[in-house]
């Protein structure tokens, strides 16, 4: 059986571009795509925190060290610049590696600068 897994994020990261007349994609610092496991042209989730929305694209590059996060074509009506998001990508393994399977957690300040990264989220307590 194949599942479904959380394979990296980027947590809290800032929008600092949106471009409705850019091809269509999210263009993040190529550094943080490297250190988060996120490939060029690869299927992305974002969650907008500041308006609830959701949505599909793909991850370009941008600058390395720039701390871009722009979001272009028809998804820069999802997301304004300053918003905070969470991008996230997935991956399908069998039930086996995914008992074993840690992803890349990548923790963002206010400036799309790491303040952290893990491979765990801790417990939820009430």
């Amino acid at each position: 059986m194949q599942l479904t897994m959380l394979k990296c994020k980027l947590h809290r990261a800032r929008v600092t571009h949106s471009e409705l007349d850019y091809d269509g994609s999210c263009a993040i610092d190529s550094r943080l795509l490297d250190l988060a496991g996120i490939m060029e042209f690869e299927q992305i989730q974002i969650y907008n925190i500041a308006n609830g929305e959701r949505f599909t694209t793909y991850a370009i590059k941008a600058e390395p060290g720039s701390a871009i996060i722009s979001v272009n074509g028809a998804a820069a009506h999802k997301a304004r610049v300053g918003d905070r998001v969470i991008i996230c990508s997935y991956s399908a393994m069998e039930e086996g590696q995914a008992r074993v399977f840690k992803p890349r957690l990548v923790y963002l300040d206010e400036t799309n600068r790491v303040v952290r990264t893990a491979n765990t989220i801790p417990v939820q307590a009430a």
